[in-house]
């Protein structure tokens, strides 16, 4: 099917008035989830580009000029604001605060709002002074918008809302509009292959956002993808920012090998990372592709390794086998694993964050986002919760629930999990037994042109200048660096040094901060990597 063949298709659209659109996407609060801690050393300003709002602006009438800001590269400016005839907006539930101050400013000039995105979508009452709204995912609401906007660029009398009623198939879906940003300047890229996941979890609201039945690119779109974003800048790492990578095994199988096809072509630019369910571990023609395709990282939601924990919040799929055995299997090929974990369960009690502490310890898993519980509304454990009276609407807590357990046994079990798993001696302990047994088992990737350049070198050295000055001379933990460090540059292993350091460097500031009382830096991290870059509008 054809772009023009699709009613739903935005892309259509031809304006018969000329538009300066600002996009915005407002900047997150300093996090657990954005790794602001390592920007400094990676040369970098922001953690991953807004791939929703990159699609929308790619969706906009070719006769439209736009002028893209992410806030988390450079803060929105009068001059833009004066500039635009509308300004559309994207963002999260944690950047609320963000988008009410744009919006704010966008007014004092006298301009029309746009908001969509997963937080509007979910909570549309949230925005009240926004100018039009725009509910779901991109389809037949993007283009009544679009049209709206052409008739006229003037505010309403009262708040509009558009709602998708036929969303655009994501084979449809342009590239993103990669000319509007500097790939350079994140941490990592990231690209969309599906939408949806079939599982139930209880404190999930990718199902009622996105579908049960996920939706999908075709693989040929994704790898086109690729080479839109390396005109931009190679980042070094693209994360698949789909909800559940497996979720559609034969259709994953299918993008594995045209991903494998195209590294093989291009000389392996990349790396990937994706999330996924733990049962992935028990494909194994799958993790063999992802080897040969240069996946290096999986983020698996386990939560919990208690089993009755599992149950109660319906994370059956975790218990198809022991966890344990999942992530070593992983591992055998060659792919670190990265986890969440949740506290505030109803199951929790006073000893779970000990065996917690214990799972992270046998598991060796180096990385986790270790989060206390929050109700997200359209999620069954909204709707149990508020039938039970146990929501919290207007706490000033870091939840908003009213745990079984006190509060503070359950902050308290929180905090003594971060700051005792991220010491300098349990993280570098930790990622020593990934150098040892996970990483020899990833493809040994040629030494091609698209890996050692002039310019991959001098990022490399400039990195590694960082490093030394950051962590191996002003650090506390110098010692625990250089021990690991000096055997891998000696075999000119710098992207694993770069890794490990980067990383831990993070990790240990971040659990310095949470045990110095910055509870408003520590509360914010979202819980899905993922979910930070839903292709909505």
């Amino acid at each position: 099917m054809s772009l023009s063949d699709n009613p739903a298709c935005p892309m259509d659209y031809r304006a018969h008035n000329r538009r300066r659109i600002l996009c915005v996407f407002p900047r997150y609060v300093h996090s657990f989830g954005t790794f602001a801690h390592a920007f400094p050393l990676m040369g970098v300003r922001a953690f991953m580009p807004p791939q929703g709002l990159l699609i929308i602006a790619a969706s906009l009438p070719s006769e439209w000029e736009v002028r893209f800001v992410d806030e988390n590269v450079r803060p929105v400016t009068d001059a833009d604001l004066q500039w635009a005839d509308a300004v559309l907006m994207s963002s999260m539930h944690v950047q609320h605060p963000h988008i009410t101050g744009i919006n704010r400013r966008a007014h004092a000039f006298g301009k029309i709002t746009v908001l969509g995105g997963p937080s509007v979508s979910a909570c549309p009452e949230w925005y009240p002074d926004v100018d039009l709204l725009h509910i779901g995912e991109i389809g037949d609401a993007t283009r009544a918008l679009i049209e709206r906007l052409d008739r006229s660029a003037d505010r309403p009398a009262t708040q509009e809302i558009y709602r998708t009623e036929e969303r655009l198939p994501l084979t449809e879906f342009p590239l993103p509009a990669y000319h509007h940003i500097d790939l350079r300047h994140y941490f990592m890229a990231s690209v969309q292959f599906s939408s949806g996941c079939p599982y139930r979890c209880e404190f999930c609201d990718i199902p009622a956002l996105y579908g049960r039945n996920p939706r999908l690119k075709s693989p040929q779109q994704v790898t086109a993808e690729l080479d839109a974003m390396l005109t931009r800048g190679n980042p070094g790492a693209v994360y698949f920012v789909d909800d559940n990578f497996i979720g559609n095994r034969k259709a994953a199988m299918a993008l594995l090998k045209e991903l494998v096809r195209w590294q093989q072509e291009r000389g392996y630019p990349i790396t990937f990372a994706c999330e996924a369910t733990l049962n992935l571990a028990q494909v194994p023609e799958a993790l063999e592709l992802m080897r040969e395709a240069g996946f290096t990282t999986v983020f698996c939601g386990i939560e919990t390794p208690e089993e009755n924990a599992l149950r109660s919040i319906h994370k059956e799929q975790n218990l198809r086998q022991p966890i344990l055995d999942a992530v070593a299997t992983f591992n055998r090929y060659g792919i670190e694993v990265v986890s969440g974990i949740i506290l505030g369960l109803d199951t929790d009690t006073p000893s779970t964050g000990r065996r917690i502490q214990e799972f992270i310890t046998v598991s060796r898993i180096p990385l986790l986002t270790i989060n206390i519980l929050h109700a997200l509304p359209k999620t069954p454990l909204w709707q149990r919760l508020e039938a039970e009276g146990r929501l919290l609407f207007h706490s000033q807590q870091e939840s908003n629930i009213q745990f079984l357990l006190p509060y503070e046994t359950v902050v308290g079990m929180w905090l003594d999990c971060v700051t005792r798993v991220y010491t300098p001696e349990a993280i570098y302990a930790r990622f020593a037994y990934q150098i040892q047994h996970t990483y020899p088992n990833r493809k040994r990737l040629p030494a091609t042109r698209a890996r050692v350049n002039l310019a991959n070198i001098r990022r490399g050295l400039s990195i590694l200048l960082r490093l030394f000055w950051h962590v191996g001379i002003r650090s506390d933990y110098r010692r625990l660096f250089w021990q690991m460090a000096l055997p891998r540059l000696l075999r000119l292993d710098i992207e694993r040094v770069i890794h490990v350091a980067v990383v831990s460097h993070h990790l240990i500031l971040f659990a310095r901060e949470c045990a110095a009382g910055q509870a408003e830096k520590c509360f914010y991290s979202p819980q899905r990597i993922g979910a930070l870059s839903q292709s909505q509008m």
